[in-house]
């Protein structure tokens, strides 16, 4: 006989985000040093995961979620600058070494995925000459590594994840903007445009502001003139990416590099000889940067958990984190009469995590919507997600989910 799991719903009066007076939210892009790190992390848990699944048909203990990029030196200028020390990037916590008397070349395995992973993403970073690598992944403890051989792996900690739906104007055009200025078009007509990019949106009312920071890169820019004839371009073309997209802002007011002054010349200018400010300005750390659906939302209930390298396994850290903002898009776009939701999964550890200590949904309905039946669809969206959590683990497995 099935345990019912403990799932409750909740009624919320509060006014949906896109109402609300106030709102932040921020984006970390992908040349972004905190991104980078959850990045290759995930990466290579990825792999690890694969690595196991090949040669003993399971996924072993494994937590590569302490990662640590420390910024290289260069000297950045006009016309090309030059890198005077390669950036370091540290693997952390915990792996697998061995299992059934066959060892596992964790270490291989963990160069070769962050190695990969920057020359698919980072256009200008060689692996080979720009980065160190140092492995610090130590074999796991005999507790939580003997939780994999149980029979029922159960949860790893108390926790929390916690998802919303849907996304507001505001969160979907800082999340939309990045991406564009980290759009391989955008990149072919603005090579000086660096891959680090992040974004602040800051809406009072209905008018909006964001503060761009872009990484321009030092051999695509002449001179200083030439800096600010690009960024004026680039102005112009977040402005009419903007204009093109279905937003109902009264005005959209962008800043780009506040930080620039014309009356210092190269040293006024923000460049960087690669794109990231990791080469030389600004380090990066695993669970800093953006949450599971790609935003830093400050008016949101959010965990946190650093979701990027955690094991798709029984880390309700990850598994949760995500599947809460999962759970919260279906019931938002399958139950009738749902303006906003916001899930909360909490765990305990050592219980199965199809069976939550408490699966919540707080919603806010529709004017006379009925919240008899928003209930009861919510509550059966809920349930059939914890039944499937299998299938959605070995997804994340994968690597089916972004996790930042």
């Amino acid at each position: 006989m099935s345990i019912p799991r403990n799932i409750t719903i909740e009624r919320s009066d509060a006014v949906p985000m896109d109402g609300q007076p106030f709102e932040l939210v921020e984006r970390k892009g992908i040349g972004h040093p905190d991104t980078i790190c959850d990045s290759i992390m995930e990466a290579v848990c990825i792999d690890l995961c694969r690595e196991y699944q090949s040669r003993f048909g399971h996924i072993c203990h494994h937590n590569i979620d302490k990662g640590l990029l420390v910024a290289g030196r260069s000297l950045p200028k006009t016309g090309g600058g030059m890198m005077l020390e390669p950036m370091k990037l540290i693997f952390g916590d915990r792996a697998t070494y061995s299992c059934n008397g066959q060892l596992v070349p964790v270490s291989e395995i963990a160069e070769a995925a962050a190695k990969r992973w920057i020359r698919e993403h980072l256009r200008l970073v060689d692996p080979d000459e720009h980065l160190l690598f140092q492995n610090e992944i130590k074999p796991g403890s005999p507790e939580l590594t003997d939780a994999f051989a149980r029979k029922v792996i159960g949860a790893n900690d108390t926790s929390v994840g916690v998802g919303y739906a849907p996304l507001s104007e505001t969160e979907r055009i800082v999340l939309a903007v990045e991406q564009f200025l980290n759009s391989p078009d955008l990149k072919a007509r603005f090579p000086e445009a660096g891959e680090d990019v992040k974004i602040m949106g800051c809406r009072n009312g209905r008018k909006l502001q964001l503060t761009v920071a872009i990484a321009f890169v030092d051999r695509f820019v002449q001179n200083p003139q030439h800096y600010f004839e690009r960024k004026a371009a680039l102005h112009e073309e977040i402005q009419h990416f903007i204009e093109t997209r279905n937003f109902s802002f009264d005005s959209v007011e962008i800043d780009i590099n506040t930080l620039d002054d014309p009356s210092r010349g190269d040293a006024g200018l923000y460049l960087t000889v690669l794109g990231t400010s990791a080469e030389g300005a600004d380090g990066g750390q695993v669970g800093r940067g953006n949450r599971v659906n790609g935003l830093i939302a400050f008016g949101r209930p959010q965990t946190t958990e650093a979701a990027a390298g955690k094991n798709p396994v029984n880390h309700v850290g990850k598994i949760y984190s995500i599947l809460s903002h999962k759970i919260a898009a279906r019931i938002h776009r399958e139950v009738a009469g749902v303006r906003e939701t916001t899930v909360f999964l909490c765990s305990q550890i050592g219980r199965p995590i199809d069976h939550p200590l408490i699966a919540s949904a707080r919603i806010t309905p529709e004017p006379d919507a009925d919240m008899a039946e928003i209930g009861k669809h919510a509550t059966s969206i809920i349930d059939g997600e914890l039944a499937g959590i299998d299938s959605f683990c070995q997804k994340l497995a994968e690597g089916k989910y972004r996790v930042c």
